[in-house]
């Protein structure tokens, strides 16, 4: 091993750790994530939009991306209210020195776990009665958040906002990594052979077998269920910059803890299949949209 190639290998290996939001900056930076998430964003807005009275200012409900950019699409349309719900409390100290210092009066943050809230029909109606002072909003957003909920636990999430939480006429967008890929330079083979390999895991949240549960849901008939797949593409000129992305997909080490000899093994793999290469990090990104009480197709 050549001393460059030793260097880097023990600085990626080093880098794993960082905080959630310190690894999210670094993703937002050098991905079109944000850029995907927030051009669906507006697709939802429109439609939306061309639903609700003119008079009816929108309420949103962002659960767990807080101080992601796509912040400033939904505060800029949210006139009624946009509610911030995130378990991060540096995410949230973020959002509320912004409001502070750019006059953003309405929007609200709350610190929370949103498994807890709305797994549970009576912690639902509570947040419905003091967070959102008993007004349903328009418009919830999971934007990579539904990784931090079993699989098992969506229907009841989505139950329990469906029945709560959203307005009559509104809707829910939820983005996340897909399942399933054969193509080793994606995010999802990449989790799927490293976490399978070392601790027996595969990624079980899946999207669109979601949207098929959604479909045989009497509380979502009549809605409408959209799902579509887009590729995004990491691209960084620092290999430990990579490394933390690397670091947060195989969930290291908040979830998974790699042994040393583990971490050598992935971080050598991604020097020699990505950054010798110089291939981009590619990640299929798949985006759930149920329409509730629109009539015309919703646009996505």
């Amino acid at each position: 091993m050549n001393t460059e190639r030793k260097q880097l290998i023990e600085a990626g290996i080093r880098i794993g750790g960082l905080e959630m939001s310190a690894e999210d900056k670094v993703w937002s930076r050098h991905s079109n994530d944000k850029v995907d998430i927030g051009e669906a964003l507006a697709r939802v807005l429109r439609t939306l939009s061309k639903t609700l009275p003119l008079s009816t200012p929108l309420r949103t409900l962002s659960i767990g991306s807080s101080a992601e950019p796509q912040f400033r699409i939904v505060q800029s349309a949210s006139g009624g209210g946009l509610y911030l719900l995130d378990l991060e409390q540096t995410a949230l100290d973020i959002v509320r020195e912004r409001i502070h210092r750019q006059c953003t009066d309405n929007v609200t943050v709350i610190r929370g776990d949103y498994n807890e809230v709305f797994q549970s029909a009576k912690n639902t109606h509570a947040f419905l009665r003091n967070r959102l002072h008993g007004k349903p909003v328009h418009l919830i957003t999971l934007h990579h958040s539904l990784y931090y909920a079993e699989a098992s636990k969506w229907r009841r999430i989505y139950e329990n906002l469906a029945r709560s939480s959203l307005a009559p006429t509104g809707a829910i967008h939820a983005v996340l990594m897909a399942s399933e890929s054969e193509d080793r330079h994606t995010t999802t083979w990449l989790y799927n052979h490293f976490a399978g390999k070392f601790c027996g895991c595969r990624n079980d949240q899946d999207l669109r077998k979601f949207r098929d549960e959604l479909a045989e849901n009497r509380l979502f008939r009549g809605a409408q269920l959209h799902v579509a797949s887009r590729p995004v593409r990491f691209t960084t000129d620092e290999f430990t910059k990579l490394m933390a992305i690397i670091w947060m997909i195989l969930l290291y080490p908040h979830v998974h803890r790699y042994t040393l000899k583990q971490r050598e093994e992935i971080t050598e793999f991604i020097y020699d299949h990505f950054w010798q290469q110089r291939r981009p990090l590619v990640q299929m990104q798949d985006h759930l949209v149920v329409y509730r009480g629109i009539r015309q197709r919703g646009l996505f």
